[in-house]
C-alpha cells in the first residue's frame, strides 16, 4: 500500500474525453490521447490494499487488483503488467469494454467513489505495448496434440492462447472474413480501435496459433468432420441468436437488428465499404433497447449524421445510487451515462428534447409505414408507436406516443447461440435457456467437445468470456494429457454475485 491515506486525500478522477463536437466527426476512441497517464498513479494510490479484497469477488478472472495498483503507484510498470497478464490474457480489451463489476465490489465503494480499477488496468496494458513488454510466448515444446477452436471472440481467443502456450497445436475457425468475433464487428471503433485487436492476434500467430477465417463450421465445414481431424474441439461461437420484436409492422423495410447494422459500420472502418448499406445519415432513428448494444448503436448513428435519434428502454429510469435491494458488493442497476449518451445530450437540437435521447418505461406497440410498392413490397417504416411500460414490461393503458422513424434498430439482447448445423453434426443438446448444454468440466456430452463463453453461459460480459476460455482450456489440457497446470478461474456453473 504505497499511500496509506490515498483513499482519504485523493478524489476519484476519470480520464478526459475529447470534445463531443470533435469526436462525433471521427471514429477514434473517445478519450484524450495520453490523458490517462498523468492521473493514474494517484488513482492507484486510492486502493486500500484490503485484507479481504472484494474486487476479486467482483472479477471472474480473479485479477490481482491490489497488487498491480500498488505497483503502478510505485511506478513499477514492468512488474504490473506481469501481475496483470497472470490472470488476464487481454487486459487492453477488458480495460476498455468491461463495465467493471470489480469497481462495484471495491471496498471503498461502500461509502465513497470506487477506485478507478479498469483505468489502471488499461493504462498498464497500453504502456506495456508501447514499451515492448508484451513478448511472444511460444511453448518450449509441442505435445503433439491438436485442438480446433470454433469462434474467435474473447472466449475462443483466450482458450486458444492458453492451449497454444501449453504446447498444443491450435487452429481457430471463424466464419467472418477477419478474426475477432464481436470484438471486430460488433464493438464500434470509438469504444475500441481495432489495432488493439490486430496486434494481439499478431502476437497469437507468432506464438503458433493458426487462424482459419471465412469458414463457417456447421455450414461450410461439417463439424463432425472437423472433430475427427483434431484431438479436441472447443465451441466458442457466442450467443448471437438475437431477440425479436413481434409487433404489427415488423415486416416494414428500414427495421433492422443491431447486429445487422453495427457490423456494416465497422466494415467501413476496415475499408470494405465507402458507405454502409444501412446508414442513419439524414434519417430519424429509433433504437429499441436500453443496454450497451443500444448505446453502441446510438454513438454510431450520431457519427453517421442522423437527423434525430431516440433510444427506448422498457425499464424505468434507475436511481443515481444503489437501491436497498442491490447491496454492496453486487453490481447495481444505477443510472449510467455512456460516452454516446453524453454525445446525444450535447447534440440534442431542441430544448424540449430528452436530454440524453433516452425514453424510459417505454414499450413499442406497432410500426407504421408507407404503402407497398415495387421496390418495397411491404412498405417502409415511417413511425413507431409506443406507450408507457408498467413493471415487467406490460404496456400501460392510454398515453400512446408517435415517434418519426426512417430507421429502427432492435437492440433487445440475445437468446443464446444460433441453433445451426453444429447441434446436429456434433450431437449437441440445449439447456433450459437455449444454450449449449455442458457438464461441470465444460464438456458438451460428445467426447472431446467442450463449450466456452456465451455459447454455454448465455449473453454475458467480456470478463466472463475470457475467464471461461481460460477454464475451458484447462479442461481440454486435462482431457488431452491427464493433468493440467493451466488456471481455471471459474466453473461452468458459476454466476455473478446478485442480491
Amino acid at each position: 500500500m504505497a499511500d496509506p491515506k490515498g483513499f482519504l486525500t485523493t478524489p476519484r478522477r476519470l480520464p478526459p474525453r475529447r470534445p463531443v463536437a470533435e469526436r462525433v466527426r471521427d471514429w477514434d476512441e473517445v478519450y484524450e490521447p495520453g490523458g490517462l497517464l498523468p492521473i493514474i498513479g494517484a488513482q492507484a494510490d486510492r486502493c486500500m490494499d484490503c485484507g479481504i479484497p472484494f474486487c476479486h469477488q467482483g472479477c471472474p478472472l480473479g485479477n490481482l487488483i491490489p497488487e498491480w495498483n500498488d505497483l503502478v503507484s510505485r511506478d513499477d510498470w514492468a512488474r504490473a503488467i506481469e501481475r496483470l497478464h497472470a490472470t488476464n490474457n487481454f487486459p487492453e480489451f477488458t480495460g476498455r469494454l468491461c463495465p467493471a463489476p470489480c469497481e462495484s465490489a471495491c471496498v471503498l465503494a461502500i461509502n465513497q467513489p470506487a477506485v478507478t480499477i479498469k483505468n489502471v488496468e488499461v493504462a498498464i496494458a497500453d504502456r506495456a505495448w508501447e514499451n515492448g513488454r508484451v513478448p511472444h510466448r511460444p511453448p518450449e515444446r509441442l505435445t503433439g496434440r491438436t485442438v480446433a477452436v470454433i469462434g474467435s471472440g474473447p472466449a475462443g481467443l483466450a482458450a486458444a492462447q492458453q492451449l497454444t502456450r501449453a504446447g498444443h497445436t491450435v487452429a481457430v475457425y471463424e466464419r467472418d472474413d477477419r478474426a475477432g468475433g464481436l470484438l471486430r464487428y460488433g464493438i464500434p471503433a470509438f469504444k475500441m480501435e481495432k489495432h488493439h485487436l490486430d496486434r494481439r492476434l499478431a502476437q497469437m500467430s507468432a506464438e503458433g496459433t493458426k487462424f482459419r477465417t471465412g469458414v463457417g463450421v456447421g455450414t461450410d465445414l461439417d463439424a463432425a468432420e472437423l472433430r475427427s481431424r483434431y484431438d479436441a474441439l472447443v465451441i466458442a461461437v457466442g450467443a448471437r441468436a438475437w431477440r425479436e420484436l413481434p409487433v404489427p409492422g415488423r415486416e416494414l423495410a428500414g427495421i433492422h437488428q443491431a447486429m445487422e447494422f453495427l457490423p456494416m459500420a465497422n466494415r467501413v472502418q476496415e475499408g470494405d465499404y465507402l458507405r454502409p448499406p444501412i446508414t442513419a445519415e439524414h434519417k430519424h432513428v429509433v433504437i429499441v433497447g436500453g443496454g450497451d448494444t443500444g448505446a453502441d448503436c446510438l454513438g454510431t448513428v450520431l457519427r453517421q449524421g442522423a437527423a434525430s435519434v431516440t433510444q427506448l428502454d422498457i425499464h424505468p429510469r434507475p436511481g443515481d445510487e444503489r437501491d436497498e435491494g442491490e447491496p454492496w458488493p453486487t453490481y447495481p442497476r444505477i443510472y449510467r451515462m455512456s460516452a454516446a449518451h453524453e454525445e446525444a445530450r450535447e447534440l440534442a437540437a431542441a430544448p424540449e428534447a430528452d436530454v440524453d435521447a433516452r425514453v424510459f418505461s417505454a414499450t413499442t406497440v406497432r410500426f407504421e409505414g408507407t404503402a407497398p410498392d415495387a421496390t418495397r413490397p411491404h412498405g417502409s417504416v415511417r413511425a413507431l408507436r409506443l406507450v408507457g411500460a408498467e413493471c415487467e414490461g406490460r404496456p400501460e393503458p392510454g398515453g400512446e406516443r408517435v415517434l418519426p422513424a426512417d430507421l429502427v434498430l432492435l437492440a433487445l439482447g440475445f437468446r443464446g447461440p444460433e441453433h445451426d448445423g453444429l447441434f446436429d453434426q456434433l450431437g449437441l443438446t440445449a439447456d433450459a435457456r437455449g444454450n449449449i448444454a455442458r457438464d461441470a468440466d465444460f464438456g458438451a456430452g460428445t467426447d472431446g467437445v467442450f463449450v466456452a463463453g456465451d455459447a454455454g453461459r448465455g449473453q454475458s460480459l467480456i470478463v466472463w468470456a475470457i475467464a471461461e476460455g481460460r477454464s475451458a482450456a484447462a479442461a481440454v489440457d486435462r482431457y488431452l494429457t491427464g493433468s493440467t497446470t493451466l488456471p481455471a478461474p471459474v466453473g461452468a456453473g458459476d454466476r455473478p454475485l446478485t442480491a
